[in-house]
């Protein structure tokens, strides 16, 4: 059959087409290599979005760009495993099935907790599903059959192994302790999920009576706050051991206004002298700096606000209220009494849950924790030692001043859904004991059968933190976790860098150490440290802003839904956006305009396309690529094979061709995902399209019964070279790609997909500095005759005859030898050029380069001022760039510091200047 693609290119219809084939045909599904197996290994594994989520910018970027790579690595004859999977997410999921039940006007604990999993079951089945939908149609290039969820049976027990042995090395203890809580969602969160803003508050003062007075007076210490109903869990006020303003009122008491209890005044530096009043009321149970002021002195913890942010039985008068109408409240009871000295305005730095929003409260309660130093000590040597590198580099300083100063990581949520805590007490109001067990024991060692499991269940945080091994089948010794972990490389945005990042390095560092050496300690055997890594490299991506530079959020009315963007434009051309504007440690503006400049850039593609085809079927049917090679190494897929090099724009393309396959193998290596797209973009558009197709079309050309075989040449080069280009491309932009590569063959392409090819690499006898200079020569001669063209405002039809007078002999004979080329320009329109041996700067029209003077000889007046007027433009910025060079080279210090081929290259510039600006001055003068 014909080669044939549709006239207009509609990204809609081919990229699903093409998103369903890959699923289908399952194209990057990876067996496990067999031992002895010598290919290179690539594993990458998605940052689990959550059950609850939908596509977001984020997204968008983070897949593209980890899509890209393994595209990449994939076309290298590498074993690619990219794993795809989703997370339970704890709080959200719960949150939405409650909402869901609340529609039925029913609550969880209607349910009972058995039947609320299963509803979590049945809702996830029915709706968890969505984001990887979207991934699906977005042609990511996953293994869909090693697909994984955190709740599943597998990595649930791999979840109470690392709990229950963490426990039996003393690295898990349950204590109370106070927590971040939030109240909407009814459990603790951890600090990374508390978003601080800075909002407009009052400062408190009140004043407490000092018991007794002194010397018979009435005296009192007056303290501030921010939150005056926790006075009513007040234990102590303190003042600085160093305040001689308070040092007579060490071991006396103070009467708590309005609950009428005495407490102690203490000496603690939790009292800064500078600060307020210098003395500070001491709540153990709802501050944690106070928390532990009460636990050097001994302090009773009094909770008087609940779980649900109201105010319990300790609050005496205030027992029901909000935490917030108490406030008011307690208050306006201070001003009546004659507490409150005065209210001042104060900016607060307020903490809200980062998934509902809600004001987070401190608050005393029991919870499981990890004692963090040892698993920090390793992750911190790892980093610092290179064993696992950040790009951008500043990031590996970011994490390690957070590790330096890393509290024990509370992992334990009051909620239904997630991996509940497999810990059982003993009910026996003797024994109370507490038992951890990978399984739940038939009885307590007091013998007691009646044993209580943990109704708490794990954050989320601390089953992900184990996926990059977990799942690889640990804690089984598995042949995946032999050939795929480490992991190569993590790809995730900044703001899970501490959430998830680095406690994958120190989970996986503690429990991925291999046996150590006999008689040597494991932390200092630097084999098995370097192995125990989740990953080698870590690339942090930045946050897509808007066109303005402002955060995406749905309050500015600014947020950018992909699907509807890729609806409009394209997948390709909203990825191509997004790699060419990935800039490392640069935010990225996102603009339609962009994106619409590279849905051209597809269209552009797709018409050379067709424009091939139809020279090919009509040169000759059947023509093939011999460029694509079948899991090849790098090396013997370099340059392009088959290329017949007869004219200097086939050498030409070939260097530039194999320059742009060296640019972009070394920018992907780096991650500079922008290098790479930008320098595909300008071989594919400017070389290849507008000169190299451009340049051959007259090859093509022949007339009916004439020899055809330079005309197959000049094809079979195109198509060999077409083939090529959208290999280097197709990591960038697989579906447009995809699908012309598959019209190459007829549809019956060697491979099933051009993902399976090879990717092109530089191959340095095909690179030729002299074609592309001389190359560079012509272009700049074409462009001066079509330029001269239109200054001269020829209209398009008339063919113009050129006079060039070429100040180098061998410029001129290479010209003379290429006149073909441009003869048929046809933006010049070219009648006829002839090489003259007289400079031509005088005459009238005639425009003048550092190589050579062109002449066009057409009839039409020139308009004497508007010439003079381009002159003077013409002028003005020769004499700049002269002015400049001419500095340069007068700096004696620069003439001492500089290369000499910086030097040399300033003296030609200002060379090349100077015999401009004579020629232009010439022509000035000529028109009076």
């Amino acid at each position: 059959m014909p080669h044939e693609l549709p006239k207009a290119y509609e990204p809609g219809a081919i990229e699903t087409r093409w998103a369903e084939y890959w699923v289908q045909e399952k194209l990057f599904h990876v067996e496990t290599p067999a031992p002895g197996d010598s290919r290179p290994v690539f594993t990458l594994l998605l940052p689990p979005p959550n059950v609850t989520g939908r596509l977001h910018m984020g997204h968008m970027l983070n897949q593209t760009q980890m899509d890209i790579i393994v595209r990449w690595h994939r076309m290298l004859g590498h074993v690619a495993l990219w794993l795809p999977g989703t997370d339970h997410a704890g709080i959200a999921t719960q949150m939405m099935v409650e909402r869901q039940l609340a529609s039925e006007g029913k609550k969880r604990r209607d349910l009972g907790r058995e039947k609320f999993i299963e509803r979590v079951w049945e809702w996830k089945r029915h709706y968890g599903g969505a984001i990887l939908d979207q991934m699906k149609r977005l042609g990511a290039s996953v293994d869909w059959g090693r697909e994984y969820f955190t709740m599943d049976n597998n990595l649930s027990h791999a979840v109470k192994e690392v709990f229950v042995r963490l426990y039996e090395d003393g690295l898990i203890y349950r204590g109370k302790y106070i927590v971040n809580w939030c109240p909407d969602c009814g459990t603790a969160i951890s600090d990374l999920e508390v978003k601080h803003e800075d909002v407009a508050g009052k400062l408190y003062e009140i004043r407490y009576p000092v018991v007794g007075g002194v010397s018979g007076k009435n005296e009192f210490v007056t303290v501030a706050t921010t939150r005056p109903e926790t006075m009513l869990g007040d234990t102590a006020v303190a003042v600085n051991p160093t305040d001689e303003r308070y040092m007579h009122l060490h071991g006396k008491h103070v009467l708590l206004p309005i609950m009428n209890r005495e407490i102690p005044i203490i000496a603690d530096e939790l009292a800064q002298p500078e600060f307020g009043t210098g003395a500070v009321k001491v709540t153990p149970a709802h501050d944690p700096n106070d928390f532990e002021a009460g636990l050097r002195h001994n302090l009773p913890q009094i909770e008087v606000i609940d779980e649900h942010a109201k105010m319990n039985a300790n609050a005496g008068p205030y027992a029901g209220l909000d935490r917030f109408a108490a406030r008011e409240r307690v208050v306006q009871d201070l001003a009546t009494q004659g507490f409150l000295v005065g209210t001042k305005d104060y900016t607060i730095a307020l903490g809200k849950c980062d998934r509902s929003g809600t004001i987070v409260e401190p608050r005393l309660s029991t919870q499981w924790f990890v004692k963090i130093a040892p698993l920090a000590k390793r992750a911190i040597e790892v980093v610092e030692k290179g064993y696992i590198r950040f790009t951008p580099e500043n990031y590996g300083q970011i994490y390690l001043n957070w590790m330096h100063n890393i509290h024990d990581w509370c992992i334990s949520r009051q909620l239904w859904w997630g991996h509940r805590i497999p810990a059982w007490y003993c009910t026996n109001n003797e024994c109370k004991e507490v038992m951890v067990a990978r399984e739940a024991p038939a009885a307590c060692k007091c013998g007691s059968t009646k044993l209580e499991q943990d109704t708490d269940v794990l954050d989320t945080w601390f089953s992900s933190g184990l996926l990059p091994f977990t799942t690889l089948g640990w804690p089984e010794a598995t042949r995946d976790l032999e050939v795929f972990y480490p992991n190569s490389l993590m790809i995730t945005g900044f703001d899970i860098l501490f959430f998830w990042v680095a406690r994958m390095i120190m989970l996986g560092c503690w429990f991925m150490m291999p046996p150590h050496k006999p008689g040597k300690k494991v932390d200092a055997d630097d084999d098995a440290l370097r192995a125990s890594v989740p990953f080698r490299e870590v690339y942090i991506h930045a946050l897509v802003r808007d066109a303005d530079r402002q955060k995406m959020s749905k309050t500015k009315g600014n947020v950018l839904d992909p699907i509807e963007v890729i609806g409009q434009y394209g997948t390709d051309a909203t990825r191509f956006t997004l790699a060419a504007m990935a800039a490392p440690g640069t935010d990225i503006a996102f603009s339609e305009s962009r994106t619409a400049g590279y849905r051209n850039f597809a269209n552009k593609i797709w018409n050379a396309a067709r424009f091939m085809f139809m020279n090919v079927d009509r040169i000759e049917a059947g023509l093939r690529p011999a460029s694509v090679s079948v899991g090849d190494s790098p090396a013997q897929s370099a340059g392009i094979a088959s290329f017949d090099v007869r004219t200097l724009e086939d050498r030409w393309i070939l260097s530039r061709f194999n320059r742009a396959a060296k640019d972009v193998n070394e920018s992907l290596h780096a991650y500079r995902f922008d290098e790479a797209a930008n320098r595909i973009y300008d071989f594919f558009w400017s070389e290849f399209c507008d000169w190299y197709i451009e340049l051959i079309k007259p090859r093509l050309n022949f007339e009916e019964g004439t020899d055809t075989a330079y005309a197959k040449i000049a094809c079979s080069n195109l198509v060999n070279l077409f083939d090529a280009s959208l290999r280097l491309l197709h990591p960038v932009m697989p579906f447009i790609t995809e699908e012309i590569w598959h019209a190459i063959y007829d549809g019956k392409p060697p491979l099933k997909s051009i993902a399976l090819a090879s990717y092109p690499a530089a191959k340095g006898e095909q690179i030729d500095l002299g074609a592309e200079t001389e190359m560079s020569i012509l272009q700049d001669l074409i462009v001066t005759l079509r330029n001269l063209r239109a200054e001269l405002k020829v209209e398009p039809k008339i063919k113009v005859k050129f006079e060039v007078f070429v100040h180098e002999p061998e410029i001129r004979t290479m010209l003379e030898k290429n006149l073909e080329a441009l003869l048929l320009d046809r933006p010049a329109n070219v009648e006829k050029i002839t090489f003259v041996e007289r400079s031509l700067v005088n005459l009238p029209g005639a425009r003048s380069t550092s190589r050579f003077d062109v002449h066009a000889i057409y009839e039409k007046k020139i308009d004497v001022a508007a010439e003079r007027e381009r002159l003077n433009k013409e002028l003005e910025k020769i004499e700049k760039q002269l002015g400049i060079a001419q500095a340069r080279l007068g700096d004696e210090q620069f003439l001492r510091k500089a290369p000499a081929h910086i030097v040399d290259g300033l003296r030609k510039q200002a060379e090349e200047a100077t015999a401009l600006r004579q020629k232009v001055l010439a022509k000035l003068r000529e028109l009076g």
